[in-house]
């Protein structure tokens, strides 16, 4: 059987499910459905066709892919995008740095497909189709009339020795249509739902960028013409890169193409677009109410409440969704959820940090939280996986005190190495050049109380890359 080769796009930002995805933390890799996120499931469903899979991320997320990699329990390349520049160029390069016959499968990080079995299944089918030279697409067979999703027209079906098979021509691409004109593709038939996942051999691919799309793919041959390789990570030139121009496959190539195919999906699909979209991965209650966490709707209708951590209770409500996070709260009706990436824009307009930044962020380390901050002074809950490191490091401007709760440190400042314990502390004054180091085999949390007169993170000065965050290398001579 012709393999498969999968490639996950990791990009974007995903605000309109802001507060719980944001710039910093996108909704593929929260745990949305049970604890797990939806680059993990995504990884687990390709898991079936391939166990090697490419992913492509922004070099800020190398780490949190990394992760999800692991957890899904395969293996495979990340190519590192140093801008983001849409799905042509990412696709592009992956094209270029593949063998011309590879067939791969160009898949979104953030869908929902639990049918697993079925989903392989109908990959397969288009595998044929693929081989003869067609840009293949995966229709969904609509099951309401959407206004957020754009579709897809099947045409005639494919002629020659694929008569028998299940792909037909794309008659056309159709924009997301307004309430009435879904209802007329509905009811036509014919017409799925685009689920963006592309199957197509890499000079097939790049062969219709060549015709439709040569300045994105030069661009991509600059950047790839000497990829540099760190471990499995793989990292393009970043000026050609910057220079491509950013635009969707669809727009750049499919919709142009003569050769493009569409296989039907008929099982349960959804991009998660939506505030509403995660609320139907819950079970309703009686009253059409639906819960995730420590949530309680008492004497409401058609409620959902995502509530994580503390208690959140609903009283009295109806098509409400009501999403709380640590630092933030979101309170909106069922029918505003696509104005949410508008209050994003808002907040980010007015300063606010949280339009971006989680409390809790992720770091190849581990992570931190921010417990609390005011006027000179800020609380900081550092949590650093066994075997890790921070990067060595200086301030200028800020002493740092720590307590470690649980595990053992080894903290290195200014040459001079020892261990802290449980209930044990340290003194990082100004200036000193320190590093923290996890030395048990258990999680080692710490208690961080910085005091000074400036404390925020640009006054880091960074001797070398463990916080995947860069150094910088004019303040070595510090070290």
């Amino acid at each position: 059987m012709t393999a498969v080769h999968p490639v996950v796009l990791c990009g974007g930002s995903g605000t309109r499910l802001w507060p719980l995805s944001r710039k910093t933390l996108p909704k593929q890799f929260v745990p949305l459905v049970g604890d797990k996120s939806l680059l993990v499931l995504t990884l687990e469903r390709l898991r079936k066709l391939n166990t090697e899979v490419t992913c492509v991320a922004s070099e800020e997320h190398r780490f949190l892919v990394q992760e999800c990699v692991d957890a899904a329990q395969v293996t495979g390349r990340q190519l590192l995008e140093p801008v983001a520049r849409n799905t042509a160029a990412a696709m592009a390069a992956v094209a270029l740095l593949s063998k011309p016959d590879h067939l791969l499968l160009f898949a979104p990080a953030d869908h929902h497909i639990p049918d697993v079995d079925g989903f392989a299944e109908t990959i397969r089918t288009g595998i044929p189709a693929a081989l003869r030279g067609h840009l293949v697409t995966f229709g969904v067979e609509p099951t309401f009339p959407s206004t957020a999703y754009g579709y897809i027209r099947q045409g005639t079906k494919l002629d020659g020795p694929l008569a028998e098979e299940a792909g037909h021509t794309v008659a056309s691409f159709i924009e997301k249509p307004a309430a009435a004109r879904a209802e007329q593709l509905l009811l036509e038939g014919g017409n799925f739902w685009n689920a963006g996942i592309l199957l197509v051999q890499a000079k097939v691919l790049i062969k219709a960028l060549e015709t439709h799309a040569p300045d994105i793919l030069e661009s991509c041959k600059a950047a790839t013409a000497a990829v540099e390789v760190d471990g499995d990570f793989l990292r393009m030139e970043r000026s050609a890169f910057e220079h491509c121009r950013s635009q969707s496959m669809d727009y750049a190539v499919l919709e142009k193409s003569d050769q493009v195919a569409v296989i039907p999906f008929r099982g349960r699909w959804t991009d998660v677009g939506s505030w509403n979209a995660v609320a139907e991965l819950h079970e309703l209650d009686s009253n059409g109410n639906r819960i995730s966490g420590n949530g309680f709707a008492m004497s409401s209708a058609n409620t959902f409440i995502h509530a994580p951590i503390r208690p959140v209770v609903a009283l009295g409500t109806k098509d409400l969704l009501v999403v709380d996070t640590p630092d933030a709260l979101l309170v909106v009706h069922n029918d505003c959820v696509e104005q949410v990436k508008d209050v994003v824009a808002l907040l980010t307009a007015k300063g606010q940090s949280q339009a971006v930044r989680h409390r809790r962020v992720p770091r190849p380390w581990g992570a931190y939280d921010s417990i609390d901050d005011g006027e000179r002074f800020a609380v900081k809950r550092l949590t650093v996986k066994p075997g890790a490191r921070l990067a060595l490091r200086m301030h200028h401007h800020r002493a740092e005190h720590w307590v470690v709760v649980k595990g053992a440190a080894r903290v290195t400042c200014d040459g001079h190495a020892q261990l802290v314990k449980e209930n044990e502390s340290i003194y990082i004054p100004v200036g000193a050049v320190y590093r923290l180091e996890n030395a048990g085999k258990t999680t080692l949390e710490v208690i961080e109380v910085q005091t000074g007169s400036y404390l925020a993170d640009d006054d880091i000065v960074r001797f070398d890359d463990e916080d995947g965050m860069g150094s910088d290398a004019s303040q070595r001579k510090l070290a």
